[in-house]
């Protein structure tokens, strides 16, 4: 009966910290108990059967671990619930193209830093140097950064 309990506490440490692992990753209750279960196992195996048994035991749990990490990786299972999808769609930069240093334009959202202003006819995502701007405020291009158009208020 030792036995049985000492496997059961085992075979669910592995199932638990293959879950944690793998399907709900992060410190969470799963992880604790897998934990819980692998000491009171070895707990329970030195107090109740014995040193010899107590070793064996910890000897067990650890290779029965790292094995099961080991075939758990090398199966198909994570190809099927891995992501294969590479993003291939870009920014779309054509506004940026248009629009030049010194143009003028209004915003049409607050500038929180970042908003959208209409400059040339085109309504484009900019960044304010001078800080806050309300809406509708008359705006001059600065300079263009890595496509980010970066404005400030239009001094009269």
């Amino acid at each position: 009966m030792d036995i049985l309990i000492i496997a059961a506490l085992i075979i669910a440490a592995i199932i638990l910290s293959l879950v944690e692992l793998f399907l709900i990753p992060g410190i969470s209750i799963a992880g604790f108990l897998a934990g819980g279960c692998l000491i009171f196992a070895n707990y329970y195996a030195f107090v109740y059967m014995g040193t010899t048994a107590g070793i064996l035991t910890l000897v067990v749990s650890f290779i029965a671990s790292i094995g099961s990490l080991i075939l758990f990786m090398r199966s198909k299972t994570l190809d099927k619930i891995a992501l294969k999808k590479n993003i291939t769609s870009k920014v779309d930069r054509s506004a940026e193209a248009k629009i030049k240093i010194g143009d003028i334009g209004t915003t049409t959202t607050r500038l929180a830093l970042i908003g959208y202003a209409e400059i040339n006819g085109e309504i484009v995502e900019v960044k304010s140097i001078d800080g806050l701007m309300d809406a509708k405020t008359a705006i001059i291009v600065n300079r263009i950064t890595d496509g980010v158009i970066l404005v400030e208020k239009l001094k009269n």
